[in-house]
Order: C-alpha cells, then sequence, then structure tokens
C-alpha cells in the first residue's frame, strides 16, 4: 500500500498545531485516558481507519487489557465496559454514524452520556469524537500507511 500524498498534516503544519491543541484541549476535560482511547479505537473500526485501528496499541500502554480491546468491535454484548464507557461508546457510533438516521444523535443516546459525565467531560468527549473523525477521514482518503506518519515525522 502506498499513501496518496504524505499526511497532510505534515504538508500543512499550521493544521498540525490546531490539532495538537484540540488533543491538549481535550486532554483537560476530565475524561479517563482509557475512555478516550477506546472512543478513538471504536470511531476507527466504524470508519475502517487503518492508522488509527493500528494505534490501538498506545491503548495497551494505558493500562487497557487485550480482552477490551478484542471485544470492543461487539462492546454491547459483552460484560467488560462499564455502563459509563458504555455511554461514550454508543455516542461514539451515533456521532461518527451521522447519516444513518433522521435523528442521528437521538435524546436517549445523549441524555445516557450527559447521566456519566458533567458538562466539561461531555463537552471534551464530543470534541474527542469530532477529532478522531477527522483523523480518520485524513488518513482514508489519503490512504495514509500505519506506521509511515511516525517515521516521516521523524525524519
Amino acid at each position: 500500500m502506498e499513501a496518496r500524498m504524505k499526511n497532510p498534516g505534515m504538508v500543512i503544519p499550521e493544521a498540525m498545531t490546531a490539532i495538537r491543541a484540540l488533543n491538549d484541549a481535550v486532554q483537560h476535560g476530565g475524561l479517563p485516558q482509557r475512555t478516550l482511547d477506546l472512543v478513538h479505537l471504536r470511531a476507527s473500526q466504524i470508519n475502517g481507519c487503518s492508522v488509527c485501528v493500528g494505534a490501538a496499541a498506545k491503548a495497551r500502554t494505558d493500562g487497557e487489557t487485550d480482552e477490551r480491546l478484542f471485544t470492543l468491535v461487539a462492546w454491547r454484548d459483552t460484560p467488560y465496559f462499564s455502563e459509563a464507557e458504555r455511554a461514550a461508546l454508543a455516542l461514539t457510533e451515533a456521532v461518527t454514524r451521522l447519516s444513518d438516521r433522521t435523528d442521528p444523535v437521538p435524546d436517549e443516546i445523549w441524555d445516557e452520556a450527559a447521566r456519566h459525565y458533567d458538562e466539561k467531560a461531555l463537552a471534551a468527549l464530543v470534541l474527542w469524537i469530532a477529532q478522531v473523525n477527522v483523523f480518520n477521514r485524513v488518513n482514508v482518503s489519503t490512504r495514509q500507511v500505519p506506521g509511515q506518519w511516525a517515521s516521516e515525522r521523524a525524519a
């Protein structure tokens, strides 16, 4: 596999600065890192982003178990996720699949997330889901190769 172009964030470094700033802001939103990692992986699975799915190894360094990572795709049918994580994952799927329903983010999904997260954490969650979808769309449309971006950045 060969990328269609360099990672756009490398072509337009100012964009990477903005992306890093949003990442930093989300990190201070009060969400557990493990939740951020699960949201990143689930949205990336839905969008077929091999770069981001491959980056799931980072979740392991944040204390995530193989069992949870391997069953994330079927999170509704496994006992391994907390109610708060389930709410975050349901919101992730709804926001990632906006065109799949006439009411893309129904009240019951939103209200369940709001039950588990205060306003700041919920804002961070929504921003993170959007950010991950940006990553996915950039990587998929330009056919980025897993591992290649990090090696380009180091060069």
